[in-house]
């Protein structure tokens, strides 16, 4: 997931960005009641929320900012300098208000959006020195009008989307065809020595347009929107002119390589929260890769001699594993079943707190799938939200992908235990809603969530479940786990020039023994969709085994679980540095104090 900074940083239009607008009356009656230091930081914040709205509406929608539905993001050309100049006449002013602050918090918070305002001008600055700007507006568009047309969103809000659809192809008064206004970003951003978008990439946008077009159709017809059919088919020809277009202009310019100059992988590496050198990560995940892979060959035998198979070694159970295969039209009742049985699991042993609520659940659309083709968990509005919960998305593969291309990863029993784990309850969902029940100032809801905070508690909740999971459940947890380790040293070893593509696909295949479609779609993640974040799940979760661990041997025998677990999540998304100090200087002199 990428925040609404990260968006700007990149100087794209993201499908799930994450943003904010000032507040409502309602939103501002609710906030009396919360500690005075929240109050002077949300005025601080609501500064950066106003400004960034202005440039990108479709962020602050999504995250629950009613009033800026239905409009489009800023792409006139002279948009980037006008936002750095905006951005750092607030840096200046925050600057200045850390000074006269005397509360801590509001000193951290302020912190936080100084840093946030800075990684999106030095995003845009060196997305200026180096590259082409193209966008993928197809795919943007179906995310946005997504954000609308869901049951996660109120029913009042999704007439919305047809003004932003009007908006998008320009029949709305006064505007223009974001194809147009992307193409003409497109011609501005280029000069001598720039490098345009990695070919491959190019390619695969073009071939998607067909089922973003048709997503969005299913969209308007689902939720029955009337008066769509005028901009639903203006819609169909400019992406379809859009993708020609592609082809003929953007292709050309395409390069043959997907390596990123270091100075680029490094600012992606920052903005997902990686703040090591990426060579001693490498160094250390190479290690644990060798100990996991360990830890799978010794169950192999035990899961070969439970269901009386002759093959004992670790390729052979895992490909009877995946023979069990679970039909698509009972995959949500099987995940269903298995969730409530984790949940039972995690009551019985006391291991956090669970919520009241029923978990969401549902299995994704072929559009959704072919935007992000595996099991994910689509997040509750986070401002505003007036019981909205989360979503776990479970999908069966990616429908424009090719036979030698196919998933077999998600869709057998013993793969959906950690799934579960991870995307569910106690990972993300649970994540997301301790954000909107217990509420945390605006600048940590907003611009402190990055990578490492968000995957490493998903990682680590997988790893709190895996003692109670059968035994083929936990080698595949051990096997997700082997996957996010291989991460942190094969992103940036491609980056970095260090190992070849070819390298790292027999790693992937042969070593973590993943389908051909699952080790594309991870290449491709680490070489041009998302570089320098895939190593975030594990840096993230080392950084909090070794929180739990530190406080183990501070607790000793006064050591609970499920305080500490419940005390994680009462944090919010805030930096695990921050995180940490809260653990040594509140939770750990409370727990001694109880005895």
């Amino acid at each position: 997931m990428k925040t609404f900074a990260a968006a700007i940083a990149l100087a794209t239009a993201t499908t799930f960005a994450l943003s904010a607008q000032p507040l409502r009356a309602q939103d501002v009656a609710q906030a009396a009641a919360t500690p005075a230091w929240v109050e002077t930081s949300n005025a601080y914040t609501q500064k950066v929320i106003a400004m960034q709205a202005e440039f990108f509406p479709t962020g602050a929608s999504s995250s629950g900012y009613e009033q800026y539905d239905g409009l489009v993001n800023d792409m006139s050309l002279d948009r980037d300098e006008r936002y750095v100049a905006a951005a750092r006449e607030l840096i200046r002013a925050f600057e200045a208000a850390k000074v006269s602050e005397a509360d801590a918090f509001v000193q951290q918070d302020l912190q936080i959006l100084i840093d946030s305002l800075e990684m999106d001008i030095a995003g845009i600055e060196l997305g200026k020195r180096y590259t082409l700007e193209f966008s993928q507006v197809p795919q943007g568009l179906f995310g946005n009008i997504g954000q609308l047309l869901s049951d996660q969103t109120a029913e009042g809000r999704r007439a919305k989307a047809l003004e932003l659809l009007q908006r998008s192809t320009g029949i709305w008064p006064d505007t223009e065809p974001m194809t147009g206004l992307a193409k003409a970003r497109f011609e501005a951003s280029r000069g001598e020595g720039k490098i345009g978008p990695y070919q491959v990439e190019v390619e695969e946008s073009i071939g998607k347009i067909p089922t973003f077009v048709a997503g969005i159709r299913d969209l308007f017809a689902k939720y029955e929107i009337d008066g769509a059919e005028k901009a639903l088919d203006a819609m169909e020809q400019q992406l379809t002119d859009y993708g020609e277009w592609t082809r003929t202009t953007v292709l050309p310019a395409s390069r043959d390589t997907a390596r990123l100059p270091e100075e680029l992988y490094a600012l992606n590496l920052r903005q997902v929260g990686i703040d090591q050198d990426p060579r001693g990560l490498m160094s250390e995940a190479r290690r644990g890769f060798y100990e996991l892979r360990a830890q799978m060959e010794a169950l192999a035998p035990q899961i070969a001699q439970k269901y009386g198979w002759q093959e004992t070694d670790m390729a052979s159970v895992m490909a009877r594993l995946k023979q069990m295969t679970v039909p698509d039209d009972k995959i949500e009742d099987f995940y269903r079943e298995v969730n409530g049985k984790l949940e039972e699991e995690i009551r019985r042993n006391d291991i956090v707190s669970l919520p009241d609520s029923e978990l969401q659940m549902r299995v994704a659309s072929q559009a959704e799938s072919a935007a992000q083709p595996a099991p994910h968990m689509r997040p509750p509005r986070l401002v505003g939200n007036t019981g909205e919960q989360g979503t776990f998305v479970l999908t069966v593969g990616n429908p424009t992908a090719g036979p030698e291309d196919r998933y077999d990863d998600f869709n057998f029993p013993a793969a959906s235990w950690t799934l579960s784990a991870h995307e569910a309850r106690p990972g993300h969902e649970m994540q997301f809603a301790a954000l909107v029940e217990q509420g945390v100032s605006l600048a940590r809801l907003l611009y402190a969530f990055n990578s490492v905070n968000v995957e490493g508690w998903a990682l680590y909740a997988e790893a709190e479940m895996l003692p109670h999971e059968p035994i083929e459940g936990q080698f595949i947890a051990l096997q997700f786990r082997l996957l996010r380790t291989a991460r942190a040293f094969l992103d940036p070893g491609l980056n970095l020039g260090m190992i070849s593509r070819e390298d790292a696909e027999r790693v992937l295949r042969e070593d973590a023994l993943f389908s051909p479609g699952m080790t594309k779609q991870e290449l491709d993640r680490y070489e041009f969709r998302m570089p320098g974040q895939a190593g975030s799940y594990y840096y993230g979760y080392r950084k909090l085994v070794d929180l739990r661990i530190e406080t183990e041997l501070a607790l000793g025998d006064r050591f609970n679980e499920k305080a500490f677990n419940d005390f994680l999540l009462s944090q919010g998304i805030i930096p695990l540095e921050l995180i940490g100090e809260a653990v040594r200087e509140q939770f750990i002199p409370a727990q001694l104090a109880k005895s």
